[in-house]
């Protein structure tokens, strides 16, 4: 025992540097990581705060289109304006009836999944939401503008719009997440918890909807009258 604290106290003075100096890069390396874990665990908390959030908005956005086809459908049904079809075409009293319930029917099964699938934070949409809104999709499709009143188009051009953007949003914001989470130390050290990761949503965009405009008007020429040279 003495032998050891004597050859201890009798190593050279360089040794012990850089013995101290391993020591400190050491701890400044453990300093660095421990601080890099909890900055991306930190973001990684703000993406999924993001999605969640874009979460409700696609929800809002999807409900907001139920809501304004349910109002086409009952319009729809009522005949009105000028007792039109879902095709624009003059009704007939079963095949209308049939194309605006089959609206009606979609519409509802959409509010019906949004509520509970997409509303549920952390939850990943299901399957059924994104069918039920691919084919309301669909059926909103098949409404030919002059059916429908310009307010009307406009509105459902604004729900439909609103949820282009809104899967767009959430779909970003999913990507983001998805990319951090990939990482490897976030991977090794297990940062995202018992998160479950978050799914794309992927559905048909509805095609931009269009008011129809008045076929021009054909304006009546005057008649030239060709005259010829005059007789000398």
């Amino acid at each position: 025992m003495n032998a050891l604290i004597g050859s201890a106290a009798a190593a050279p003075p360089g040794l012990l540097t850089w013995v101290v100096l391993a020591a400190v890069v050491l701890v400044l390396v453990l300093v660095v990581v421990g601080a890099g874990c909890v900055a991306r665990a930190r973001r990684l908390d703000r993406l999924h705060r993001r999605t969640d959030a874009a979460r409700a908005g696609l929800a809002d956005a999807l409900e907001w289109r139920g809501q304004v086809a349910l109002r086409v459908a009952d319009l729809l049904a009522a005949g009105a304006p000028g007792e039109r079809s879902i095709h624009g075409r003059a009704s007939s009293p079963r095949p209308g009836h049939r194309d605006v319930e089959a609206l009606r029917a979609a519409a509802r099964n959409t509010l019906a999944t949004v509520g509970t699938g997409l509303r549920t934070p952390g939850a990943a949409p299901p399957d059924r939401a994104e069918v039920a809104a691919n084919s309301l999709t669909r059926r909103l499709a098949e409404i030919e503008p002059a059916a429908l009143s310009a307010e009307q188009v406009a509105e459902l051009a604004d729900a439909e719009q609103g949820v282009v953007l809104a899967r767009r949003v959430y779909n970003d914001a999913v990507r983001d997440t998805l990319a951090l989470r990939s990482r490897r130390l976030v991977r090794l050290l297990r940062l995202a918890g018992t998160a479950p990761p978050p799914v794309y949503f992927e559905i048909a965009d509805p095609e931009p909807r269009r008011p129809t405009e008045a076929a021009p008007k054909s304006v009546e020429r005057p008649a030239v009258t060709r005259t010829g040279p005059a007789s000398r």
